[in-house]
């Protein structure tokens, strides 16, 4: 499957925010958006303003770089979401949150969504003692979200165990880090992203 390969700090970059990509890194005076505030390329000083198409293709940019998908695969989270009731923008969101690799992120599985999208294609995690290694699995409101035994002795999972979550998990998941598992409470809302987001303008884009 296609993946991007480049330098993760280069997105963050052309999008003028922090997408977290970086794990503790994004939170250090090494952040590439701390140390350069243009976006990359020997034109990113340069830069016009931009067009109404171009806002809502960095918007949609941002939120696509953010949770790790291909075009195709945002696409499809999008006709998903407008075929859903409610609005299509939230909607969209909350598909995104519900991503496997996302929700592993979400209960400190992972220093970023990157590296727990590796733990959950690396065969890591279970789903109501099952393995999942599939990024994209949509979890359900009370499924439970385990480390496998046999990853347990792994450095990372030893610390999380022995202090516990390094960022506060959201209102929608619930952890115990002792028992490494997690446990879906409710399907994630609107106010669960944490991220600065105008869906509506990926809206605007693909209505177009």
């Amino acid at each position: 499957m296609a993946r991007y390969t480049g330098s993760v700090c280069r997105q963050c970059r052309r999008e003028g925010v922090k997408l977290f990509l970086k794990g503790d890194r994004c939170f250090s005076e090494k952040c590439a958006v701390s140390k350069r505030h243009t976006p990359p390329g020997m034109h990113g000083q340069g830069r016009k303003k931009q067009s109404e198409y171009g806002i809502q293709l960095r918007e949609k940019q941002k939120v696509r770089r953010a949770y790790g998908v291909l075009e195709s695969q945002f696409r499809k989270y999008y006709d998903l979401a407008s075929n859903m009731r409610g609005i299509t923008g939230e909607n969209m969101l909350s598909l995104l949150e519900r991503r496997l690799d996302n929700v592993a992120y979400r209960l400190n599985f992972g220093d970023s969504r990157p590296m727990a999208r590796q733990m959950v294609t690396h065969g890591h995690l279970l789903v109501n003692g099952k393995k999942v290694d599939i990024a994209s699995y949509l979890v359900k409101a009370g499924d439970v979200i385990s480390i496998r035994e046999k990853s347990t002795d792994v450095d990372f999972f030893k610390t999380l165990k022995e202090q516990g979550a390094a960022r506060t998990v959201p209102k929608w998941l619930e952890l115990d880090a002792e028992k490494l598992s997690g446990k879906v409470v409710v399907l994630p809302s609107r106010d669960d992203i944490d991220l600065t987001i105008e869906e509506h303008l990926i809206v605007e884009y693909y209505s177009r």
